[in-house]
């Protein structure tokens, strides 16, 4: 039996698309970069430590996928949403606590906004990719 060929959308509908999440995408990482400079820099009690030294142990893995998230690379995408876990875990863990609370919520839900956008992104752009290579178009024998 032979293996039918998936259909992929419309070049007109996978572009807009590919734009649009992939500033969500940019808008939601910075918005997590900000969240996390907010917080260390001004609100966070960090009983004598530096905030400096803490903020970039916690922006290490952010600046490391910073390259492939601006120069709108689909592997740089994809490895944020892996990267970007660790971040709704640390999130999760933060909101247990009554005085982190609010952070723990909105570290969720920016870490939660970069994954759903970088995934959106990865997948429509392989998909734009594949159809501009020719792929998913059905000939008639």
């Amino acid at each position: 039996m032979a293996k039918k060929p998936k259909i992929l959308p419309a070049i007109e509908w996978l572009e807009p698309r590919v734009r649009i999440t992939r500033v969500l995408s940019l808008i939601c990482f910075f918005g997590l970069v900000g969240l996390l400079c907010g917080y260390y820099l001004f609100v966070a009690d960090l009983h004598g430590a530096r905030p400096w030294v803490i903020l970039l142990i916690e922006l290490v893995p952010l600046l490391l996928m910073a390259p492939g998230m601006l120069v709108g690379s689909a592997r740089g995408h994809s490895w944020m949403c892996f990267v970007v876990n660790l971040y709704f875990i640390k999130g999760a863990l933060a909101a247990y606590d009554p005085n982190r609370q609010l952070f723990g919520i909105l570290e969720m839900l920016a870490s939660l906004a970069v994954f759903c956008s970088a995934l959106l992104y990865v997948r429509w752009r392989f998909q734009l990719n594949r159809k501009l290579a020719g792929e998913g178009e059905v000939s008639v024998a």
